[in-house]
């Protein structure tokens, strides 16, 4: 069962937790877990982007859960040498952690005005640490889920540029 300290009485009496809770339980959630915990939407995202990095960068990273204790639960890292995007299932909707260094901060800075405002704006307001700016993008659209995949693409080009131009005709992946 999942658990979570910040919930709120349901109508019917019972407790439900409070929308962007973590999953905070003694061992790593699957993903049936994760499908209940999300809900129907948040997980169609979760599935559509965990598909996209397995698609664009097929045996690159090995998905790894990690336990950041019981305020901050569980999260998945895609992690080579560096870690490329860690995501957080939350209570009915889950957010990307993209950390962008110094190469991806003069890349965004060049390509500002393409981002959507929203992008922009939590680029500005996030903190800047001795290993980049720690963008949280939380995702609960297909425009929300773009922004992380460009960014993503934005920081590592995946290794096949022929397989992004055709998934691009398919569906709108690029700007």
């Amino acid at each position: 069962m999942l658990t979570a300290d910040s919930k709120v009485s349901a109508a019917d009496g019972g407790i439900v937790p409070e929308v962007g809770t973590r999953i905070t339980t003694s061992a790593p959630p699957d993903d049936n877990d994760v499908r209940k915990w999300l809900g129907p939407e948040a997980f169609g995202h979760w599935a559509e982007l965990r598909d996209w990095i397995e698609k664009f960068y097929p045996g690159v990273f090995a998905p790894d859960w990690l336990y950041g204790g019981k305020n901050r639960g569980w999260s998945l890292r895609y992690k080579r040498t560096k870690a490329f995007v860690t995501l957080f299932p939350e209570y009915r909707r889950f957010s990307a952690l993209v950390v962008m260094g110094g190469a991806e901060r003069e890349k965004f800075e060049e390509r500002r005005y393409v981002w959507r405002p929203q992008v922009v704006r939590l680029y500005d307001e996030a903190k800047t640490y001795i290993d980049g700016k720690w963008l949280t993008i939380a995702i609960s659209s297909p425009d929300e889920l773009q922004d992380v995949t460009q960014l993503l693409i934005m920081k590592r080009p995946p290794p096949s540029h022929s397989s992004l131009r055709s998934a691009s005709s398919r569906k709108d992946w690029s700007r």
